[in-house]
C-alpha cells in the first residue's frame, strides 16, 4: 500500500502559515479524491484542503488549533480498504498488559483503591448521555464543575448543546450568589473593625458583579476568529498611523444619468449589473496615476512606492464582518473589466470562497459607507498602505449652478468623498488635491461613454 502525504499548500505569496480550524476526516475514514480533508484559517481568509488521492486517512500529524507552516506534511493518506484499516488501528491503539500490570490492578481493586486508570469524573464524563466540546470540559474542569453539575446547566445551542457563553454565564451567577451568601453572613456576625471593613469591600465587589450580570438581561457574545483579526488590524492602524481625513463634495449627476441609461442593456448583454462601484473607481485609478505618492506604503523609515495599482474594495460580510478583497492591477482595466472584478470578488467574498491571495498586496483601499445609509465616514487605514477613501451616500439637492447667463438653482446628485490619510508621509496638500481631483473626474464623467 502506497502512502501519500497531505501538504499544506502555499495560499499566497505573503501566507506562510496558517491555523488547522477542524479536521473534517477521521483516522481510519475513506477519502475521495478531491473531497475536504481538514479546514484551515490563515490571518485573512478561511479555506479548505481537499485530498490529493483516494484512499483511507492514516495519520493527523496535526491538531486542531495548531499552526502549521506552509509545505509541512499535515496528514498521511493510505491505499487499502477501510475494515483492514480498522482492524491495524484496533491492534495499534488497544494497550496490552503485561502480566505484572494485570497483577497490579487486581491487587488496586482487592483492596478497594480506585484505579488510575479509570477515575470515577471519567465514569461520569463516559456515562454522561450529553456531549461537551472539549473547551467546555476544560473551562468546567478549571472550576472544578463535575459532570453531574454540567448535566444540570441549561444549554442555548444547538438541540440544547451546552455553549461556552451558557457555562461562563453559570460560572458568574454561581459566583454572585457566593458573594451573596458571604455578604449576608457577615452581616448578621458582630465583629471586629478589620470583619466590618472586609464586610465593605465584599459588598463594593457584589455591586460591580451584579453590574455585569445584573438579573440575566446581559447576553456575552465571544468574538469569532476574524472579528478579533479586525479588531487588531484596526487597533495596530491607529496607533500606527497619524489619521487625518479631509472630505470634499462631488456632484455625479453625469454618472447616475449615464448608468441609468445603460444598465438595463449592460444587464441584458453581459448578465450582471453594473453599480456606482466601478465607475467611481475609474476615477480613483486616474487621480492615483496623477499622484503616485498616494500608492505607497511605510517600511520604517523607508517608504515603498507601488508601480501597480492593487485595488482593495472593503466588502460587508452577511456575518456582519468585513473582508478587502483586491482588484490586482486595475490600471490596466476598463469599466467593464472592473464591474466583472468588482462583482465576482464581492459575490465569492460572501460565498467565503476567496483564497488567500486575492486579499492581500492592496495598495489603496476604498470603502462604500454609502450603501448602508452613511451621508460620509471617517475609515480607518488598512494597513501598510498610506490612504483610504470613503464613499458616502448619494443624494438629490438643491444646488446653485453656475452657467455664462448667470445662476440658477437645480436638483443635482451629490455624494461626499472622505479620504484619511497617514500625516506621517502624505501632507494635506497632497491629500487634499489628491481628493480633489477624484471629484473632478468624476464630475466630467464622458455621459457619451460607450462600454
Amino acid at each position: 500500500m502506497s502512502r501519500i502525504e497531505l501538504i499544506m499548500p502555499k495560499m499566497g505569496e505573503s501566507v506562510a502559515e496558517a491555523t488547522i480550524i477542524k479536521w473534517v476526516k477521521n483516522i481510519g475514514d475513506n477519502i475521495e479524491l478531491d473531497e475536504t480533508v481538514v479546514e484551515i484559517a490563515t490571518d485573512k481568509v478561511d479555506s479548505e484542503i481537499p485530498s490529493i488521492a483516494k484512499g483511507i486517512l492514516k495519520e493527523k500529524l496535526y491538531n486542531e488549533n495548531e499552526v502549521v507552516k506552509v509545505g509541512e506534511v499535515i496528514a498521511i493518506i493510505e491505499d487499502g480498504e477501510k475494515d483492514e484499516q480498522k482492524k491495524d488501528l484496533e491492534t495499534k491503539t488497544t494497550p496490552i498488559k503485561n502480566s505484572n500490570e494485570v497483577e497490579k490492578d487486581s491487587i488496586i481493586r482487592e483492596s478497594g483503591a480506585p484505579s488510575t486508570t479509570n477515575t470515577d469524573d471519567e465514569k461520569k464524563q463516559n456515562t454522561s448521555n450529553r456531549f461537551y466540546s472539549p473547551l467546555v470540559k476544560n473551562i468546567a474542569k478549571k472550576e472544578n464543575i463535575s459532570i453531574t453539575e454540567l448535566d444540570r446547566i441549561k444549554g442555548g445551542g444547538k438541540n440544547g448543546r451546552l455553549t461556552k457563553s451558557d457555562l461562563l454565564n453559570y460560572i458568574q451567577t454561581k459566583s454572585a450568589e457566593t458573594s451573596t451568601h458571604t455578604q449576608t453572613t457577615a452581616e448578621n456576625i458582630e465583629t471586629s473593625q478589620h470583619t466590618h471593613t472586609t464586610a465593605e469591600n465584599i459588598e463594593t465587589s457584589q455591586a460591580h458583579i451584579n453590574t455585569l450580570t445584573g438579573t440575566g438581561d446581559i447576553e456575552i457574545i465571544e468574538m469569532d476568529r476574524m472579528r478579533k483579526l479586525i479588531a487588531k488590524h484596526m487597533i495596530k492602524s491607529k496607533s500606527t498611523s497619524a489619521h487625518v481625513t479631509s472630505f470634499v463634495e462631488a456632484d455625479v449627476s453625469k454618472i447616475v444619468e449615464w448608468r441609468n441609461r445603460i444598465k438595463n442593456k449592460f444587464l441584458q448583454r453581459e448578465q450582471e449589473k453594473i453599480t456606482y462601484t466601478p465607475i467611481i473607481f475609474e476615477s480613483v485609478i486616474r487621480a492615483i496615476i496623477d499622484f503616485p505618492l498616494i500608492n505607497i506604503s511605510v517600511d520604517g523609515d523607508n517608504i515603498i512606492k507601488h508601480k501597480n495599482i492593487n485595488l482593495g474594495m472593503a466588502t460587508a460580510l452577511s456575518n456582519g464582518n468585513l473582508i478587502v478583497p483586491v482588484i490586482k492591477r486595475a490600471q490596466e482595466k476598463n469599466i467593464l473589466g472592473l464591474t466583472k472584478a468588482v462583482n465576482d470578488l464581492a459575490k465569492r467574498a460572501r460565498e467565503n470562497q476567496l483564497k488567500p491571495d486575492e486579499i492581500t498586496e492592496g495598495t489603496f483601499t476604498v470603502t462604500n459607507v454609502g450603501s448602508f445609509g452613511s451621508v460620509m465616514g471617517t475609515p480607518i487605514i488598512n494597513q501598510p498602505q498610506v490612504a483610504i477613501l470613503a464613499l458616502g451616500k448619494i443624494q438629490k439637492k438643491p444646488t446653485v449652478i453656475e452657467t455664462d447667463f448667470g445662476d440658477s438653482i437645480g436638483i443635482r446628485s451629490k455624494m461626499f468623498l472622505s479620504l484619511s490619510y497617514d500625516h506621517r508621509v502624505v501632507d494635506g496638500a497632497l491629500g487634499g488635491r489628491f481628493l480633489k481631483r477624484i471629484a473632478d473626474y468624476l464630475e466630467s464623467f464622458d455621459i457619451n461613454k460607450e462600454i
